[in-house]
């Protein structure tokens, strides 16, 4: 049996909404230069969390972690 399987594929646009909207309920402050960002949490952690330069591959997969964490 042939087993279909969907990709969706969003436009970078999409992505950095969805991003976005995943680091506020996370507690993250998200900062952009050019194709770059910076991500901050200052909510619960000491010092504050700070990734910077961060790829947007690189910013979903470290709020992704943050979930998984039990953290949003």
């Amino acid at each position: 049996m042939a087993q279909i399987v969907a990709t969706v594929s969003l436009e970078p646009s999409e992505r950095e909404a969805h991003m976005c909207t995943l680091a506020s309920r996370l507690e993250f402050v998200v900062l952009k230069a050019g194709d770059r960002f910076t991500l901050i949490r200052t909510a619960d952690v000491t010092p504050p969390a700070r990734e910077e330069r961060l790829t947007l591959d690189q910013a979903e997969g470290l709020l992704q972690t943050w979930k998984l964490r039990g953290h949003g």
